[in-house]
């Protein structure tokens, strides 16, 4: 009957199967709603500062430069985050991140007209704390659910991003204008202290070992053992670069409040709208790529594939949009297939890698798209300044509608292995296990 059991999630729909695993895995229940919280309070801070930027300095420029900061410090710290995932316990690794962040929110107080300097620094330390935690919490996920749960726990969390992001930019944008700056960053920094307080109640041994005998391995061992183990299988250095090679073109995100306050003259209320339509891709798109991928995830190349160049088309024609709603609709179309290759080439990762490295990939993995990013956003920033936002999406679409065909062509080899499911175990495992075993 166990083993009957676990299986249906394979057999059903990732959507369908969703609730069910929520209802009966408490531990996971517990680290995705610190996940809703946490990510809900962080987008009201996004808008917020966005707006803020955009108001008091009205250049593009400021805002890329502003998400820069905040992926060349997750880029940083992604090394030394991927082997605190793999060395700690990875539950109290996650609340003293919280806590940390909690803190630093509070600090945007502070920031104003005349100390508009002050985000920057800020944004970087939010980042720094938010890389040991994403690494430590994408790695545990396989521990704590059921080999064939993987695929519904890995759509959910890649949709929860876009949930949070649909709802907290929307509430985000109205909440900044109607209350001001500072209740946006009062928000944040409740959040994360209930995320901290769901996340301790998580129960189980997790000390976390790196599966070898003897002391745990250095930084720079670490650090070399990860670059080795990627580049011995070319499945994973694939999923590896599709995101690393995404972020080229993703600093077109930048965009989103140039076009809201100066293409539109929406102001924040817009700004809110294209950032909740951007979530609402994002939280269709993990489960819809899921689908495309087949049951047994036969076709996840095929899929991957497509979702890169669904995010390409979806940003050439947000440069075309002749209104704001039209705008909208080209963002969410983007980012179902932006949301889609984000999980399908991390669920690759989740399960091709084993655990005592994992943490490791997924450092690498995040550090990748983070460097990437930060150039983009610079780049189309400084672009949309020069010769105008809309221009600039033509650019930064083209790029993305190109990577996904030099991705699938340079892949081929990789495409042709099998990647191979986990067989379903015959009991699912404890609850709160994020242990490497």
């Amino acid at each position: 009957m166990a083993t009957e059991q676990a299986g249906r999630p394979a057999r059903r729909g990732a959507l369908r199967a969703a609730p069910g695993l929520l209802r009966r895995n408490r531990d996971f229940r517990r680290l995705f709603l610190a996940s809703v919280i946490s990510l809900g309070g962080d987008w009201f801070l996004f808008v917020a500062v966005g707006s803020l930027i955009v108001e008091t300095t009205e250049r593009a420029l400021v805002v890329g430069l502003a998400i820069a900061c905040q992926e060349l410090a997750f880029f940083a710290a992604s090394p030394v985050a991927g082997v605190l995932a793999d060395r700690l316990d990875r539950r109290r690794l996650m609340i003293a991140c919280d806590l940390a962040r909690s803190g630093a929110c509070l600090g945007f107080l502070a920031v104003g007209e005349t100390t508009l300097w002050l985000a920057f620094p800020l944004l970087a330390v939010l980042s720094m704390f938010a890389a040991p935690f994403d690494a430590a919490s994408t790695a545990a996920i396989p521990n704590l659910v059921a080999a064939e749960d993987l695929p519904v726990a890995n759509a959910l969390a890649g949709s929860l991003w876009g949930t949070m992001l649909a709802i907290g930019a929307a509430l985000g944008g109205a909440a900044s204008f109607a209350l001001g700056h500072d209740a946006a960053f009062w928000i944040d920094a409740a959040s994360f202290l209930v995320s901290a307080a769901l996340i301790a109640r998580i129960r189980g041994a997790t000390a976390v070992r790196d599966g070898r005998d003897g002391a745990p391995p250095s930084l720079l061992s670490a650090a070399l053992d990860t670059v080795r183990y990627a580049r011995g299988d070319r499945r994973v250095v694939a999923l590896l670069a599709v995101k690393g090679g995404f972020g080229f073109s993703a600093g077109v995100l930048a965009l989103i409040p140039v076009f809201a306050h100066r293409v539109f003259g929406a102001g924040e209320v817009g700004f809110g709208l294209l950032m909740a339509a951007r979530g609402v891709g994002a939280l269709v798109g993990p489960f819809l790529g899921h689908g495309i991928s087949g049951a047994r995830h036969e076709r996840l190349w095929q899929a991957i594939g497509l979702s890169l160049l669904a995010f390409g088309l979806g940003y050439l024609a947000l440069g075309l949009a002749p209104a704001l709603w039209v705008a909208a609709l080209a963002i969410l179309f983007a980012h179902l297939g932006g949301g889609s290759q984000w999980v399908l080439s991390t669920f690759g990762l989740q399960v091709l890698v084993p655990d005592r490295i994992r943490g490791r990939v997924f450092g690498l993995d995040f550090a990748l798209i983070t460097l990437s990013l930060a150039l983009s956003s610079v780049a189309a920033s400084a672009i949309a300044d020069a010769i105008g936002p809309r221009r600039a999406a033509f650019i930064l679409a083209g790029v993305a509608v190109a990577w996904s065909v030099t991705w699938w062509v340079a892949t081929r080899s990789a495409r042709r292995a099998p990647l191979e499911l986990a067989p379903p175990s015959a009991e699912p495992p404890p609850h709160a296990t994020i242990a490497i075993e």
